[in-house]
């Protein structure tokens, strides 16, 4: 058999078990939230709607979405269309809620937004904004890593297989020489996927020697006696690179623009409010952060997560393309086409409105 048709078929494989995987995380939490306020008796809709479905998740790198929620902001913009919220565990579960119709819009990392666009070669999601960089570090135990040499060989925990963090660990790995199979997590570094809420109490017992995480998971581990061994934005030029975006049914996008672009308006808004009110917007995330999962933040975790998050309306498509290079050099997915992925047509229209300069999808626009 050729050698390219077995690497076509070894890479067809690999993203049929990474998406079998993904789409065994389930929803989280789907259950309205009418916590927000109420929409006064005869104010129009928008687009006609009822509500609008909107999902994220309980992390400091979805500030826009908490702060947004927080606040009313999106509520706002829909006038007498009901924002609904949906709070969900990882971003594969994003995709999986989307792709049956039960979310229109959501806040997800890049990799989980390019694994759903391929897995429905490119006909379900499409990514409208940006909106954070940063807040990703690589937190290990001081007593068993010292330098990047001692990871060889250690239990290195990422949230999930497949989503942003495993990739850019993989990514790492390989370039420092180690050879690791993307789907066990076995090799020369072992690479243990599990949930964020799971991680800092192994870290804490022994069982990981370190992890790549996101905020607030990141602080906790250092919360937790960790060290920063590196910090994603070192390995970034200019330090910058897509955490979360937001994303919508391709259908919805279609049949409901004025509502994609209501959400757009309220996003643009919340994140030029977090720039200029930074600790107010602190503290509104963590109050929804609290809503959401029962509890705030302690003081020693939210700040030093809240300042190694960057909220921007930029999609950082260049940097997009580039971890989808990385996944598919991983071997987690076969290379693809990924021209269409991005629409940021509202996203322009409404930062052009506001004399904003508008944002470069890199080629991988919509024709």
């Amino acid at each position: 058999m050729p050698a390219t048709t077995t690497a076509l078929r070894r890479a067809t494989a690999l993203l049929t078990v990474l998406l079998m995987a993904l789409a065994g995380c389930g929803y989280g939490s789907l259950a309205p939230d009418d916590t927000g306020p109420s929409v006064p008796p005869g104010t129009p809709k928008t687009d006609g709607l009822d509500s609008v479905r909107i999902g994220y998740l309980p992390n400091i790198t979805h500030a826009t979405a908490l702060v947004g929620h927080e606040q009313g902001l999106f509520q706002k913009e829909l006038g007498g269309t009901r924002a609904v919220y949906a709070v969900l565990n990882a971003g594969p579960s994003v995709i999986e809620a989307l792709n049956s119709g039960s979310l229109d819009i959501a806040w997800i990392g890049p990799s989980p937004a390019v694994n759903g666009y391929l897995r429905s070669e490119g006909h379900a999601l499409r990514i409208v904004s940006g909106s954070a960089s940063g807040g990703v570090r690589f937190v290990v135990r001081p007593d068993a890593i010292t330098t990047a040499a001692n990871v060889a060989g250690k239990r290195v925990a990422t949230p999930q297989l497949g989503n942003t963090q495993d990739v850019a660990f993989l990514t790492w790995a390989s370039e420092q020489g180690w050879t690791v199979d993307p789907l066990t997590g076995e090799g020369d570094v072992t690479v243990v996927r599990s949930d964020n809420k799971v991680i800092p109490d192994a870290f804490a017992n022994g069982s990981l020697d370190g992890a790549w995480v996101p905020e607030p998971t990141a602080s906790r581990l250092v919360a937790e006696g960790g060290r920063t061994l590196l910090d994603e934005t070192s390995l970034w030029p200019d330090g910058g690179f897509v955490t979360t975006n937001v994303i919508v049914r391709q259908d919805f996008l279609r049949d409901h623009p004025a509502a994609v672009e209501a959400v757009l308006r309220a996003s643009v808004t919340t994140n030029a409010w977090i720039d200029a009110h930074p600790d107010e917007a602190k503290a509104a995330a963590d109050r929804q952060i609290a809503h959401d999962t029962g509890r705030p933040l302690p003081t020693h975790i939210l700040d030093p997560a809240w300042e190694s998050v960057r909220v921007t309306d930029d999609p950082l498509a260049t940097t997009l393309a580039t971890q989808a290079e990385h996944a598919a050099a991983t071997g987690l997915l076969p290379r693809a086409d990924l021209r269409g992925v991005y629409d940021l047509t509202l996203l322009n229209r409404i930062r052009a409105d506001q004399g904003k300069p508008t944002f470069d999808d890199a080629g991988l626009g919509v024709s």
